[in-house]
């Protein structure tokens, strides 16, 4: 039988194989149980489902399963983006959401995702209870279901659009005014969540948009619903071949991550606008705080802190550990180099939708494309060029990592290592600034290898140390 298993956001798994109905109503009675041993069942938990196949079918079976426990339910009448049910969870300060979303990966998968009445990702000590309480009833029935009719009419179960509310309180959070200068802007919600959030609004406050991939789809195209380079060339090509869209916006399959596309089609890698918005939220916008970036992203932010005198917060990999920074109102902007986002006085959570608005604003009101606004920006703290690559391991390299990681090599590329940083995975400081991160794959024989230096050149001599290090 399969083990339930929480990684960095939820249990995930292939529809049909493991995540099934009884596997999923196992999960949520686990987490109903953790909740009632809190004290914090009485205040309602909120279910909601990306646009995957059968999405509001699982939110129903959880809501029966929960509302046969006792628990309030409130039930989202369409697939809703991560980042609006963190707000509603704020917002009606209920015990947490259980939310139905693989986020980007690929369609075949569908997964839970437990956020506590805090807002963020829940944390490890939280998920290990759900899992082991989980784990210790599969196979048994171990839960009371109510029907959907008697869940409404006992008035245990209602159903929400949190929509409108969360869009009320995003106009206070962007420059709507100021992107509505910007001319045309092309939008790509990758058949997911997202519809309706950003298009729309833009729209009503008079900014000309271009959108496709509009329309749910649980195939997402036939691709993961990824906005990375990789996966959204349509549209780079629709970018490129418009001359009016001055900037493209994409969000992932729950609308937790962002891409961007420069007007003159280049894809911006995600550590680098988490860099801009640094730059802009201090200088522009006059926030004061810290930063938070995990171990994995781009030390340009570094820089940028650096230059501007704010404190850097280095978290594991995870936006949960940026969310309670966020949280606990300790820093400006937190984000990850998987293209995840949040700021001060937003939720603990990324949010896609955010990101996107917030890189109009900056593009509209500095007047400069992205790429200038990089470069100008290089010019003031140095060059960071950041790249990621997967090792796969055969058995026998799989059996030695342990060993050869636990070591610490006297340089890479002739570069001596002056740090080794274990926080998540081996991450090795070298005395020119570049740095190397080894991080294990949980799942798969995948060694994923992180690079930073300050030159291609450079970059591509880290990389291949690296491999060597690992499959030499």
């Amino acid at each position: 039988m399969q083990r339930i298993t929480f990684g960095t956001s939820g249990w995930r798994g292939i529809l049909c194989e493991d995540f099934i109905f009884d596997n999923v109503k196992v999960v949520t009675q686990a987490i109903a149980d953790n909740l009632k041993a809190s004290g914090e069942a009485s205040k309602g938990v909120i279910v909601g489902y990306d646009s995957r196949f059968m999405g509001e079918q699982f939110a129903r079976e959880c809501a029966r399963v929960l509302t046969g426990a006792g628990i309030k339910t409130f039930i989202c009448v369409r697939d809703t983006p991560t980042p609006v049910i963190s707000f509603e969870i704020l917002r009606r300060k209920t015990a947490g959401a259980i939310n139905f979303t693989a986020s980007h990966n690929p369609p075949q998968y569908n997964g839970i995702k437990f956020s506590p009445s805090w807002g963020g990702p829940a944390l490890p000590e939280t998920t290990n209870d759900i899992e082991r309480r989980a784990n210790e009833m599969m196979g048994e029935v171990c839960y009371r279901e109510l029907s959907l009719d008697e869940a409404f009419k006992t008035g245990l179960l209602e159903e929400i659009d949190p929509m409108e509310t969360y869009l009320a309180d995003l106009a206070n959070k962007v420059d709507f005014k100021a992107i509505a200068k910007l001319g045309t802007l092309a939008v790509n919600p990758l058949y997911g969540t997202a519809r309706g959030y950003l298009a729309e609004p833009l729209e009503a406050h008079g900014v000309k948009v271009v959108q496709i991939n509009d329309r749910r789809d649980p195939y997402f195209g036939g691709f993961p619903p990824e906005p990375s380079e990789k996966y959204i060339q349509d549209f780079i090509k629709l970018v490129k071949e418009n001359p009016e869209i001055r900037l493209g916006i994409a969000t992932d399959g729950d609308a937790d991550r962002f891409g961007i596309v420069d007007g003159d089609g280049s894809f911006i890698e995600p550590n680098y606008i988490i860099a801009l918005l640094l730059d802009y939220l201090v200088r522009v916008r006059g926030m004061k705080g810290g930063v938070g970036r995990s171990v994995a992203t781009s030390h340009l932010i570094d820089a940028v802190a650096k230059h501007h005198g704010i404190e850097v917060f280095e978290t594991p990999v995870g936006f949960k550990y940026i969310g309670e920074l966020i949280s606990q109102g300790k820093i400006i902007i937190g984000g990850e180099e998987s293209a995840g986002l949040s700021i001060q006085g937003h939720v603990p959570e990324k949010d896609g939708i955010l990101a996107c608005l917030l890189v109009a604003e900056m593009v509209a009101n500095e007047g400069m494309s992205v790429k200038a606004l990089l470069e100008r920006l290089y010019e003031q703290v140095g060059r960071y060029l950041t790249k990621r690559v997967n090792i796969t391991l055969s058995e026998q390299l799989e059996a030695a990592f342990p060993q050869k990681i636990a070591a610490t090599p006297s340089s890479f590329a002739g570069v001596p290592v002056k740090e080794k940083i274990t926080i998540d995975g081996n991450k090795f400081i070298l005395e020119d600034g570049s740095w190397l991160l080894f991080r294990k794959s949980g799942t798969e024989p995948v060694v994923r290898l992180y690079c930073e230096a300050s030159s291609e050149n450079r970059l591509e001599a880290l990389i291949a140390a690296g491999r060597e290090f690992i499959v030499g």
